[in-house]
């Protein structure tokens, strides 16, 4: 069981891991994983607590209801298995800034917040505009060799690296 308080796991075993939970929610709900429509259904629920029953018409929410459902069930236990694995791993550690950030762009929490919740913004368009997100089409999608949940991953990586790039001015 040393495994399990190791700081950094196996690739290979967390990518067995994936899979196999992968199979699970398909065998226990018919359904891939994926995490992005919980927190549209969450933005759904603080609407509906502050706009009342007529959200509910809404033809997004038609489709995908404003519930906790097991997506949502989901991103909760990632938050509290990532929290048990880095205390596990004696990691954890309260840190507002990172510092490859702090030493790239500012040791300031503020605009750290600012492009955090900015990135945040775009993450939900671009994942309600795909139909998924990394987990959903990185994951499952690609899993069920979907064309579409491929070109998604091609992009992520573009994406991700022209980003990275941009920010912390690699090719520099």
């Amino acid at each position: 069981m040393q495994w399990l308080v190791m700081e950094r796991w196996s690739p290979y075993t967390v990518g067995m891991g994936i899979g196999i939970l992968s199979w699970a929610a398909f065998l226990l709900s018919n359904k891939p994983i994926g995490v992005s429509t919980a927190f549209a259904r969450t933005a759904g629920m603080i609407e509906r607590f502050l706009r009342g029953p007529r959200v509910l018409e809404k033809p997004y929410y038609k489709k995908f209801p404003p519930v906790i459902d097991w997506e949502w069930m989901l991103v909760i236990g990632i938050i509290f298995g990532s929290f048990l694995s880095a205390l596990s791993g004696n990691t954890f550690h309260l840190q507002w800034v990172p510092d490859r950030w702090s030493e790239a762009i500012s040791p300031s929490p503020f605009l750290r917040l600012i492009a955090a919740f900015i990135g945040g913004v775009f993450i939900g368009i671009g994942s309600r505009w795909a139909g998924g997100c990394t987990s959903g089409h990185g994951i499952s999608g690609t899993m069920q060799l979907a064309v579409s949940s491929w070109l998604a991953v091609i992009f992520f990586f573009i994406s991700g690296i022209a980003t990275a790039a941009a920010v912390y001015r690699i090719f520099s």
